[in-house]
């Protein structure tokens, strides 16, 4: 049995196995991963999530709460934050947790304008009483249009790398 095109399909592969389609696709992702942190970010201002920058940011590259790792040569990247609430920001939370049997907490600090200062020596402060706050589920919808995008956007790239390699 002969296949038309499968000596020259052969030679494509061999090619573009030794001609440089590793490294586009390693960039490729590198530029996905770039583009879903700007999504997180996005959907942390649109949801209006916080009021602090310490989130925000922990989505931005170089930051030093963020994750950004390339592995496996480029082939895998793990996208990510460091700080412990930005889960309990977009899942929701309790004010105070439930395991520990109170119905309320003090903190100490100090109101400055609308915004609360945690300061472990004030002597003033705020009580939390015990309740659910909802979370604004900003991972969940970056999640969902980064994952329409990159399906698009993976077609379009396999098909240029077909055609270039």
């Amino acid at each position: 049995m002969k296949i038309e095109g499968l000596d020259e399909l052969i030679k494509k592969l061999k090619k573009a196995a030794n001609g440089g389609l590793k490294e586009q696709m390693a960039l490729w992702l590198e530029g996905m991963g770039m583009e879903f942190l700007d999504i997180v970010q996005d959907e942390i201002t649109r949801t209006k999530t916080v009021d602090t920058r310490l989130l925000l940011n922990s989505f931005k590259r170089g930051d030093s709460a963020n994750i950004f790792e390339l592995k496996s040569g480029g082939l895998s990247l793990h996208v990510g934050t460091n700080l412990d609430y930005a889960s309990y920001a977009n899942d929701g939370h309790f004010t105070i947790d439930p395991s520990k049997n109170q119905d309320r907490r003090w903190v100490p600090g100090r109101w400055k304008g609308d915004r609360f200062e945690y300061d472990p020596s004030a002597d003033t402060g705020m009580l939390l009483k015990f309740q659910w706050v909802d979370g604004t589920g900003y991972w969940d919808n970056a999640l969902a249009i980064f994952e329409k995008m990159f399906t698009k956007s993976l077609e379009k790239k396999v098909q240029q790398w077909l055609d270039t390699f």
